[in-house]
């Protein structure tokens, strides 16, 4: 089955993130593949959908954030770009006040996650604003920080509005949050989609031993239930989990229930809601440093046991 790409685009507001969304469009464009947007405004306005051009798929979500007010609707929007189109990649646009673990929540839905293939944030830095941040909010430093130390590619926008020293004293507390992302110093944020793809591949190197998406920070394992748990011993698992896993949804088929369970947990707090008809039995499992093998060898154990 074909996956479809899908690319957090992060950063704060007025950082270039629709600039760079829009070098992106025209080289892949350029480069024969179909591409869709997905903005996500604030506002009630599309301040940026009329820079995006004709014949890419854009869908928009206003009056909220991905990561709280209307995660639903982005599953409706998504799921249609998904149906409608034959895609090689979605790029999600955030707003400047996106917190990424909220975001991979937001789009990693049970119902279409195998068709996704999450490819990671690239997050771009205002290195004005990063270097007067002490004139910010304790509040909005701290969103910098976390878009900053989740991120797999930054980009160090608005170079050419810093001195070379001054350059070199930013990247070093920005590599300081991150020492695992690569760093790339833009002007209007150019940056060419072979750098990203080198960038990738470089970070893949490294971890040759390890799964190829290893090098996300934040990482999506998405698992297939054959058959139904045991209660009980599901929540034994959740129990002992790490406090890397943020975030999980799915649906489960408990020995007890003719139908499915959605299932949600936020921090170590389960939360369940019966369903009343047949659901795919996915699981998505959000965090960092997961092991997906020991992961999915636990729940494999798990309905085993229960089908004994």
């Amino acid at each position: 089955m074909k996956t479809t790409e899908v690319y957090i685009l992060g950063g704060f507001l007025g950082s270039g993130k629709t600039t760079l969304l829009r070098n992106i469009l025209k080289q892949e464009s350029e480069a024969g593949r179909k591409v869709a947007v997905l903005l996500n405004e604030l506002g009630s306005v599309s301040v940026d959908s009329g820079l995006i051009g004709d014949g890419v798929p854009l869908k928009e979500l206003f009056d909220g954030c991905i990561c709280c007010t209307i995660q639903d609707k982005l599953e409706v929007q998504l799921h249609e770009l998904l149906t409608e189109n034959e895609l090689d990649a979605v790029y999600i646009e955030t707003t400047g006040a996106a917190h990424p673990v909220e975001v991979l929540d937001g789009i990693m839905s049970p119902i279409f996650a195998k068709k996704l293939e999450y490819k990671g944030i690239i997050t771009v830095v205002d290195l004005l604003r990063w270097r007067d941040r002490e004139e910010l909010s304790p509040q909005l430093r701290q969103l910098l920080a976390e878009q900053i130390h989740h991120a797999d590619f930054i980009l160090l926008n608005k170079a050419d509005m810093v001195s070379e020293m001054e350059a070199a004293q930013l990247i070093y507390t920005i590599q300081a949050l991150n020492t695992d992302a690569v760093c790339l110093l833009t002007e209007y944020a150019a940056v060419s989609l072979a750098s990203l793809q080198q960038m990738q591949r470089k970070r893949h190197n490294v971890h040759q031993k390890l799964d190829v998406h290893d090098h996300l920070h934040l990482r999506a394992i998405v698992h297939t239930f054959e058959g139904a748990l045991a209660q009980t011993d599901f929540e034994e698992w959740l129990r002992a989990l790490p406090e890397t896993v943020y975030r999980m949804k799915g649906y489960i088929s408990f020995t007890h229930s003719q139908y499915p369970h959605l299932f949600q947990y936020s921090y170590g707090m389960p939360m369940y809601m019966n369903e009343m008809m047949k659901m795919p039995l996915n699981i998505v499992m959000i965090g960092e440093k997961l092991d997906k093998e020991m992961l999915i060898g636990q729940l494999k154990a798990l309905e085993a046991k229960a089908a004994r």
